[in-house]
């Protein structure tokens, strides 16, 4: 006979888990013995719920593997709301492990007692109260197999307070060999056939195609073809930014040059398209003609209905394509090349700019030359987002760890501190708005008692910046948006962390370098000045776009 609470480990030993990000309570303090005794799950404790959801949903990112993360019952589990979310939309493998009072025998009527399982519902793939100690095994196997297979995305287990106290004779259920169906040969050879008929055709790198093995067939296919590629914001670093076909990134809605070159395509090949991404283009009756490569069928509506779908494993469908396509003497791609030419040439603007608050295409160039091909960016939300989107350049896959689906703040130094106890030895970077960082701040405790190497760069505009720049386009007044900040270089020292300010443009790239190079969490308040989004990223862009 077994505890429950032990079976619930062993069950998650089974599995794999590594980490167990959370805050425990008293409903969970069974558990918590337990995960006491394991030789192979560090709990990573941290200083709130949401915070250890992003945690484990960017785990989930780099691994492929189900990232878990822990609360108690009533607040503790509404708080992993907006981190379960984060993991859906965005494609993360995740369970969420909550307690919950006793439901056999009740000790203190309805005190914080929510209907957590129907709460989470909606935002996880999967979601389920444990009633029996014996059905524990079986349950957590069916969540990892939900969270991890295409899309994956969050998944929640509730686990009562008398429940973890029963004994059982189960064991752990071993993880099934699996292998995701492939594509239909007459798929492949219709989108082969497309794509040789066509005259300029383009690839659309999405969410989906961010996949270890998919990004190594996309290199190849795109070196045998030589077609060019555009990547979305969920997309960059699938295949390396600096390759001589990259068009650009679909960081902005409508008017760049990427949406010149998706307009003068005749062909667009769209892999792994997810919906939850702003489109990168929009079909018309009539117009472009569009390959969807992904896991699953297209989700039609008014602006997506493609023409050949090739449904099943991305990878193994483009290298399918790879090994069949052959390349035409027919195919134009100078108009494309001609429109990239023009965006890198834009994107280069700035990049040497002395102005100071600092400008947020010198921000982007310095930290680029300063971060090596496998540095790791992770990007809190905020106008700067579409900055490194636009002119930040991903040399390899997951380097910049940017959320275009929930799209919310305060998962920038969470996931850098991830990103951490992933990849122990390389340079990572956490960029935050001062609004995203200071709704999880608190979290530079948990770096610094972890004796994490991290460098925190906050981006200080004393308000919400992207909002402002949406009011000014809108043609409103500037108004509700500005707030105070605490001085962050003593704010990073009452946590033990090291606090740095930027004092010119010119000393931001060398500061940035000696905080990489020195051990511990270091802090930098980053002066920023977005005066001229609006005239560079609505104007200036639309115009020459225009132009090419």
């Amino acid at each position: 006979m077994m505890k429950a609470s032990d079976l619930v480990v062993r069950c998650l030993e089974n599995e794999g888990v590594e980490y167990i990000f959370g805050i425990p309570g008293e409903e969970n303090l069974d558990l918590l013995e337990s995960l006491r005794r394991s030789s192979q799950i560090k709990l990573i404790l941290t200083r709130h719920e949401q915070s250890a959801g992003f945690m484990a949903a960017t785990y989930g990112r780099f691994t492929g593997k189900t990232g878990v993360c822990l609360s108690t019952l009533g607040p503790g589990a509404t708080n992993l709301v907006t981190a379960g979310a984060y993991a859906y939309l965005g494609g993360m493998p995740m369970l969420m492990l909550t307690g919950q009072k006793p439901i056999k025998k009740s000790k203190q009527g309805r005190f914080q007692i929510l209907d957590v399982c129907r709460m989470m519902a909606p935002l996880t793939k999967y979601t389920h109260q444990f009633a029996s100690a014996d059905n524990i095994p079986s349950r957590i196997r069916e969540a990892f197999r939900l969270a991890e297979e295409e899309k994956p995305g969050s998944v929640h287990l509730e686990l009562p307070e008398d429940i973890a106290d029963e004994h059982t004779e189960s064991l752990p259920v071993p993880p099934s060999l699996s292998r995701r169906p492939v594509a239909e040969a007459k798929a492949i050879a219709a989108a082969v056939s497309k794509l040789e008929n066509a005259r300029s055709p383009v690839l659309v790198l999405g969410a989906g195609a961010n996949r270890k093995m998919t990004a190594r067939v996309l290199r190849q296919l795109i070196e045998k073809t030589g077609i060019p590629f555009v990547t979305t914001q969920l997309g960059k670093g699938v295949v390396d930014e600096r390759h001589p076909r990259f068009l650009g990134n679909a960081a902005l809605s409508a008017g760049d040059f990427v949406h010149r070159a998706l307009e003068s395509a005749d062909l667009i090949v769209n892999i792994g398209h997810d919906v939850i991404e702003k489109p990168p283009f929009f079909m018309t009756r009539g117009g472009t003609e569009v390959i969807h490569i992904n896991f699953r069928s297209a989700e039609v509506d008014p602006v997506y209905f493609p023409q050949v779908e090739v449904v099943g494993d991305i990878a193994n469908a483009i290298w399918e394509i790879k090994e069949r396509i052959e390349v035409q003497p027919t195919w134009d791609f100078d108009r494309l090349l001609t429109i990239r030419e023009a965006n890198e040439a834009h994107v280069a603007e700035g990049a040497t700019d002395d102005r100071f608050p600092v400008y947020p295409q010198r921000l982007v160039a310095d930290l680029r030359n300063v971060l090596p091909s496998d540095g790791i960016v992770a990007l809190d939300n905020g106008i700067y987002k579409i900055w490194f989107a636009r002119n930040y350049k991903a040399y390899m896959p997951n380097t910049v760890l940017l959320d275009n689906a929930l799209a919310t703040m305060g998962a920038g130094l969470p996931s850098a501190m991830a990103a951490r106890l992933v990849h122990p030895n390389t340079p990572i970077v956490a960029v935050c708005g001062d609004g995203g960082f200071m709704m999880n701040s608190q979290e530079l405790e948990t770096a610094v008692r972890l004796k994490m190497n991290l460098v925190v760069i906050i981006l200080r505009d004393d308000g919400y910046g992207m909002i402002r720049w949406k009011q000014a386009q809108m043609g409103f007044e500037d108004f509700g948006l500005d707030y105070g900040n605490p001085d962050f270089v003593r704010y990073a020292e009452s946590y033990g962390a090291q606090g740095h300010r930027v004092e010119s443009a010119a000393a931001f790239a060398p500061l940035v370098q000696h905080c990489l190079d020195t051990p511990g969490v270091h802090v930098i308040d980053c002066p920023v000045d977005y005066s001229e989004n609006d005239r560079i990223l609505h104007q200036d862009i639309k115009e020459r776009s225009a132009a090419v």
